[in-house]
């Protein structure tokens, strides 16, 4: 590897960065640039401009030799806007929308054209909106915050915040006592086996190191560099390997480039040859293999579990991954632990460094893609596979404590069917998109509702059935009021008031009044012609000063005259569930074909149509499908466990089964939208958020239940489409309120407060009401 000594004058400095700049912003839009940036970059010499001069920052040219290791990529962005007429020069940040008078439209920043599809698809009526990424953005364009959580704990950075906190020294009496001490009790072993002493002495290093490892390094002897004491601010030393012929070459390094014509070389001495290390030869190393490392294999691993599942605190998890991969591997005269030096400020490569126990941000961290919490609630998900019909007998787990593991499966389920649907509808045209949202967007919800009632009927009770009309009803009042005002809460304390588009929110209300008046329609006309049903009446015949008292009256079609139901509320069920899809085309053709200007969305492709980038998509069409495919199935054996466990529940319950189908049937599998939806608020993006909670309701009401009551139309549950007072009363009221809110286009975080409070004091009616008369 060599470094060339350069400089450049005041005027050339000037000249680079204007040229610099004008390129990166038509390098979207000229697809032969694109071309020839790509060109460029498989040029020996690259140039990389950072910020280590107040001015401009370093120029340095490194060989081919040093890319693996170059932290400083140029590497441009591509961006596919909107435009807004009335924003000028400040674009807004990523994912920040406004909505305005006139003709302004919302800017959208993408890295990729896959990204633009998958943001214009959020904004399409119809579509769930989604938030994460479904291509994977280089780690050199994303955040600090992000490129700390994917740090493999090989980079010593300088931080100013003190080792000392309370999360390291909660690692000590979590982690790094018992650790320590299985390193003390291993130590002896191995020295008392003679062949084995360089070990016990890396064990006695290791015990000292595994307690409190924070501000510490562990580092291979045979690699240290004595740097230099002239050094770079902000620099990295990244020690390479070299033949003796490069060795001899390699003397200069690359100055800082500075308005004074005259060059600064940085001399760095020469590395040595690397000795390949034969400890692998060694009696010393099979006693380690056979006594040693197995234990401790067994010991880090454990840590690694126990510090992965938490996820704040995977620091932990990757310092002992680190130990058991790479540290107890080396030879042992390779291993040096040294104390971080406070005066150095370069960042250095090291075999292990960690200065912190945990961290709150990990809740942003993925792995191919997937949300961390995702992944680790997917062992669940076999768990309660294998639990739930190997031991349908409730030996070892109880009904109550099966159903809690069933219901909580399908939380990761429902995330990696959305990641699915998002994937493919992001990597195809609206058609395909369309189908897959219409075909997967429900799978979730409606594989319970078709598995409950298909339970209840084979069981003959109208429980189940309650259940469903429950979950639908609390699904469609939570959509309405709970996400949107736990949106607006948490996002106007973040900003101090956020603006929509109320004509679009319009759009939405208008469409929820018709989804309610249809569904509710039957219900209605129950009321009007069915049968009133009292409980138990008092009355002594022939003594009229007696009052006439009767209790729990109700309307119940199930006594009222067949030829009433046949004729009249099942087919007046049929025309509902024929116009409401019908209602639900035609929303879509208004807000994407006719009227798409309401919603000011444009996104355009800033370079030509042409991929922009190396960009990798986290999962293919084929992959997603697949996992579409397996989740669904996943899903339906969860919900068919959740039916078959939450009969004692419905049974012995002193909890109104009203309550239970509203809160946890309904919402739980709705988690994965109510994060999404919190994550757009936070962004200053309250117009997706609400569009959350309007897009599930608007399905609800125009696609699931209609499909209900196609599948009782061929396989004979006994769905019929009539609510319960309680459910009638609460969803128009629901519907009304959540449209007075959206009148003005502007929120806050009082506003979102009502609607929560609204919807709790809901709940607290449900909780408070008698079980159904079926149950």
């Amino acid at each position: 590897m060599s470094f060339k000594a350069s400089s450049l004058l005041s005027g050339d400095v000037d000249n680079l960065r204007k040229r610099s700049v004008a390129e990166s912003t038509e390098n979207c839009c000229d697809p032969e640039h694109h071309q020839r940036f790509t060109r460029l970059q498989t040029q020996p010499e690259r140039l990389c401009i950072g910020p280590h001069h107040p001015d401009v920052g370093a120029l340095a040219t490194p060989s081919p030799d040093a890319s693996a290791h170059h932290f400083c990529h140029f590497t441009p962005k591509c961006l596919l806007a909107v435009s807004r007429g009335t924003h000028g020069n400040s674009p807004p940040r990523q994912g920040e929308e406004g909505w305005h008078d006139g003709t302004s439209r919302t800017t959208i920043r993408v890295d990729n054209e896959v990204e633009a599809h998958r943001e214009a698809n959020n904004y399409k009526f119809g579509f769930r909106k989604w938030k994460g990424n479904v291509t994977e953005k280089p780690i050199e364009d994303r955040s600090d915050i992000d490129k700390e959580l994917h740090t493999d704990l090989s980079i010593v950075k300088h931080v100013e915040a003190p080792v000392v906190t309370v999360g390291n020294i909660i690692y000590v009496f979590l982690f790094g006592w018992w650790i320590s001490l299985i390193y003390l009790l291993i130590c002896p072993v191995m020295c008392l086996t003679i062949f084995g002493v360089p070990y016990g002495k890396v064990c006695l290093k290791l015990a000292w190191y595994v307690i409190w490892p924070f501000g510490k390094s562990v580092q291979r002897a045979c690699h240290l560099v004595n740097i230099s004491a002239v050094k770079p601010t902000n620099c990295e030393i990244i020690p390479q390997e070299h033949d003796d012929k490069d060795a001899g070459r390699d003397k200069d390094c690359a100055p800082l480039l500075v308005s004074s014509p005259l060059p600064i070389e940085i001399p760095v001495p020469p590395l040595p040859p690397r000795k390949t290390s034969k400890h692998w030869c060694r009696v010393s190393t099979f006693l380690w293999l056979l006594l040693g490392y197995p234990v401790l294999a067994v010991v880090h691993s454990l840590a690694c579990v126990l510090s992965w599942l938490p996820v704040f605190s995977i620091p932990i998890a990757k310092m002992n991954s680190r130990i058991l991969t790479t540290v107890l591997l080396m030879a042992p005269e390779d291993i040096e632990i040294h104390a971080l030096d406070k005066a150095d400020v370069c960042e250095t490569r090291v075999v292990l460094y960690c200065y912190q126990a945990f961290n709150v941000y990990y809740y942003k961290y993925t792995v191919l893609g997937i949300n961390i919490f995702a992944l680790n609630l997917l062992p669940l998900v076999f768990i309660s596979l294998i639990a739930g019909y190997t031991d349908r007998e409730h030996k070892y787990f109880s009904a109550e404590t099966m159903f809690t593991i069933a219901i909580t499966s399908i939380i990761p389920l429902s995330y990696y069917i959305g990641m699915g649907i998002a994937s493919i509808s992001a990597q195809s045209n609206f058609a395909v998109g369309a189908v897959v949202n219409a075909t997967f967007g429900s799978i979730t919800e409606m594989t319970f509702y078709i598995t409950a009632l298909i339970r209840g009927h084979h069981a003959g009770t109208k429980c189940y059935e309650e259940i469903v009309k429950s979950a639908l009803a609390g699904t469609l009042i939570g959509c309405i009021l709970f996400i949107p005002g736990i949106c607006m809460t948490i996002g106007g304390i973040k900003h101090s008031e956020q603006r929509f588009n109320s004509r679009s929110a319009g759009v939405g209300s208008a469409l929820l009044f018709i989804s309610i008046g249809g569904v509710f329609a039957p219900t209605l006309f129950s009321k009007t012609f069915g049968n009133l049903v009292c409980e138990s009446c008092s009355n002594v015949p022939g003594n009229a000063t007696v009052p006439f008292i009767c209790k729990d009256c109700h309307y119940d079609t199930s006594t009222a005259d067949s030829h009433l139901v046949l004729s009249h509320i099942e087919p007046l069920v049929y025309t509902v569930s024929v116009l409401l899809p019908a209602s639900y085309l035609i929303g879509l053709i208004f807000t994407l074909k006719t009227h798409a200007h309401i919603y000011d969305i444009q996104v355009s492709d800033g370079h030509g149509g042409q991929t922009y980038g190396h960009h990798v998509v986290h999962w293919s069409r084929w992959r997603a499908l697949t996992v579409l495919i397996v989740a669904t199935v996943l899903m339906a054996s969860c919900a068919d466990l959740c039916t078959v466990n939450i009969e004692p529940i419905l049974s012995h319950s002193s909890v109104s089964q009203y309550f239970i189908g509203v809160t946890v049937l309904a919402m739980v599998p709705e988690l994965p939208e109510i994060v999404n939806g919190i994550q757009f608020a936070l962004q200053n993006n309250i117009s997706l958020s609400l569009e959350v909670g309007s897009c599930i309701a608007v399905q609800v009401c125009m696609i699931q239940m209609p499909l209900l009551v196609l599948f009782n139309a061929f396989y004979d549950v006994g769905f019929v489409l009539v609510f319960s007072d309680i459910h009638l009363w609460a969803s128009i009221f629901s519907v009304i309120l959540v449209n007075y809110i959206f009148m003005d286009g502007k929120c806050d975080y009082f506003q979102g407060t009502a609607l929560v409070v609204v919807y709790f004091i809901l709940l607290a009616v449900y909780f408070f009401a008698p079980s159904p008369h079926s149950c």
